[in-house]
């Protein structure tokens, strides 16, 4: 069995909103980490939440932006 198609729309109930933005975010921090071990790559990712609050990942200790 696989996994059933869901709708994509924004999540109106700030608690379940706040539950799946915890687990989403955590979820793209560990796809980064993993991106960048495998790949060998430098990578930064920058995550801003609804209210501001700012989530932030470096795979290195120096980035350099071109």
């Amino acid at each position: 069995m696989g996994k059933r198609k869901i709708e994509i729309k924004k999540i109106e109930d700030s608690t379940k909103f706040q539950i799946m933005f915890s687990k989403k975010r955590d979820s793209l921090i560990k796809k980064a980490c993993e991106i960048s071990i495998l790949c060998d790559v430098d990578m930064a990712l920058v995550i801003f939440s609804a209210h501001g609050r700012l989530y932030e990942f470096c795979s290195c200790a120096r980035l350099q932006f071109d």
